[in-house]
């Protein structure tokens, strides 16, 4: 029962908080209410004013009316909450189900740039560990895989199964196809590789170290995934300044340390268009720090769309309280200082 008397103003939260200014009204209102009792004579039976009381000795007259001053002010304090509009989720929280309708699609860049060791030991191994850590901190969500250099194709479809999907990521290797950087094939293969009746969201989280050299135009893919409400979240990956990076010569693979040129320009246009996020890791744990952000993200946006209905408002306790502050002032007034009619 307590719960319905709970009048912990910092325990709720209010539909119309600007209304709590109102509060500072008060002091003002019975600043002047003081003002006019300690001016008034002949109403009471303790008659004049609040001076001559006190040269009859009558000094607790004094608390009495500063304790019916209080018990009007929290009257018109709980008033105020009620006119705010008070609710408290705490009391019934929502009931958020995980289990269905969210597909994500990690599309990954495994061109020889990605081998560079500006990450320990390179880019993609981090990109990898990485991947597959999210993956572990997916309850109920189907992820697949999409692997792009040059062109892109499906590594693993959007599936419960992690263990299997773990195993796609563990497999990726630079070499397999064409070689460039196709960031449009990647993110056309993602959106066509996410289901149309997902419920709740569509996601695809993108990955590379580089700028986009073949392929469709990364930002006419974007038009599409935005039309198939796929919401796509950026990731440009390597250290500023120089990264020692393979390089194909006539006597083999050399390291060489050559400039780290992301696009940002065009991932953050890609996240933008399609109401997703762009983000920079410069290193692995600043990686980490990405996708547990995009983890939160998307758990919040779940959780906005399974609220049904606002809380209820949470009226009666202040409401309640009001009138019994209001009942024992004026009752005390009537029993103590008799007004005359």
């Amino acid at each position: 029962m307590s719960r319905y008397f709970n009048i912990f103003f910092w325990e709720y939260d209010f539909y119309k908080p600007q209304l709590l200014w109102l509060l500072l009204v008060i002091p003002v209102l019975l600043f002047f209410w003081e003002f006019l009792q300690k001016n008034r004579t002949g109403q009471l039976k303790y008659a004049n004013s609040e001076k001559e009381q006190l040269a009859y000795s009558v000094k607790w007259v004094r608390y009495i009316r500063w304790g019916i001053t209080s018990f009007y002010a929290f009257s018109m304090a709980c008033l105020v909450f009620v006119f705010a509009e008070p609710y408290n989720n705490s009391i019934d929280p929502p009931k958020i189900d995980y289990k269905n309708g969210i597909d994500i699609i990690l599309s990954i860049d495994a061109s020889g740039s990605m081998l560079a060791q500006d990450f320990d030991p390179n880019r993609l191994e981090v990109a990898k560990r990485v991947a597959k850590k999210f993956v572990d901190s997916r309850k109920g969500d189907r992820v697949g895989l999409v692997v792009y250099e040059g062109e892109a194709y499906t590594a693993c479809p959007a599936t419960l199964d992690y263990k299997l999907l773990k195993e796609q990521i563990s497999a990726i290797e630079p070499g397999h196809l064409e070689p460039g950087t196709a960031i449009g094939s990647g993110l056309g293969v993602a959106v066509t590789r996410l289901r149309s009746d997902s419920l709740i969201s569509k996601v695809i989280i993108l990955l590379t170290d580089g700028s986009s050299n073949t392929g469709p135009e990364p930002l006419e893919v974007a038009e599409l995934a935005k039309a198939k409400k796929c919401r796509v979240y950026t990731i440009g990956v390597g250290a500023d300044g120089m990264a020692p990076t393979p390089v194909n010569t006539p006597f083999g693979v050399v390291y060489q340390n050559l400039p780290v040129e992301i696009d940002e320009g065009v991932l953050k246009e890609i996240a933008s268009a399609t109401n997703g996020k762009y983000f920079r890791a410069q290193d692995e744990k600043s990686l980490e720090k990405i996708y547990a952000e995009i983890d939160k993200l998307e758990k919040r946006k779940m959780e906005d769309q399974h609220l049904a209905a606002e809380p209820p408002l949470t009226l009666f306790p202040f409401f309640i309280w009001s009138m019994i502050f209001s009942l024992i002032a004026w009752g005390v007034q009537r029993l103590k200082f008799k007004l005359d009619d």
